[in-house]
């Protein structure tokens, strides 16, 4: 589902940014969503979930806590060739929590935990973007590359087959495939869908050398 609209941030000189407010369900802890960004003019973007904690997003829309911990990245250009840009997830040490507006989680015993996602980023050039919205354990290679590096090169899994977030070993809360994400562009930006996600991919460097460095990638939140 998606709801856009525009807002208006007065500083000096007014300017207009275009709100897309999109939500829904993933099929598996594999599974992703891919939304076509297009940017007329260069500008600003600003991605905020909310899936996991709940929240109000921007359209007014309450979205109800319990859905996974998401993964949320940014790529330039569409398909396979899009290069990375940025992007992040609570297993990560790139990780900044977004929270709030989105609300915090209880996790086995542990309350006061992030889960979603904020990333801001300023001056992009004009064209075409690829965000992606993935399980915060079902994560691009892309992230572990040098530049360039593209959407095409395949995921890492170690989401063990289930939505799942843990405070420890055995103390884990059993996640939604649910996500809620609001997209902040210029105004004249517009969302093209749908696009094709790509194939995953489990390379040789990620099956051994992410295995040992994520060996607590289950216990998400520290």
């Amino acid at each position: 589902m998606r709801v856009a609209y525009l807002i208006l941030l007065t500083a000096g000189i007014a300017a207009a940014n275009v709100v897309f407010s999109e939500t829904g369900t993933l099929a598996n802890s594999t599974d992703t969503k891919l939304i076509d960004l297009l940017l007329p003019s260069s500008g600003d973007v600003v991605l905020q979930t909310y899936g996991f904690g709940g929240g109000t997003n921007a359209a007014g829309t309450v979205i109800l806590a319990g859905g996974f911990d998401p993964f949320v990245g940014l790529f330039q250009g569409v398909g396979a060739g899009a290069t990375f840009v940025n992007g992040t997830s609570d297993i990560l040490t790139s990780y900044s929590p977004g929270c709030p507006p989105a609300g915090l989680v209880t996790v086995g015993a542990v309350t006061g935990q992030c889960g979603d996602v904020l990333l801001q980023f300023t001056g992009l050039s004009a064209g075409n973007y690829t965000v992606l919205v993935s399980d915060g354990s079902y994560v691009p290679e892309a992230v572990f590359e040098s530049a360039p590096a593209f959407l095409g090169d395949g995921f890492v899994d170690l989401t063990g087959g289930v939505f799942q977030t843990c405070a420890d070993l055995t103390d884990c809360n059993t996640d939604t495939g649910n996500w809620a994400l609001d997209i902040t562009a210029p105004d004249g930006a517009s969302i093209v869908s749908p696009i094709t996600t790509p194939e995953p991919v489990l390379s040789g460097f990620a099956a051994a050398g992410l295995a040992a460095l994520f060996f607590v990638a289950r216990l998400k939140h520290r």
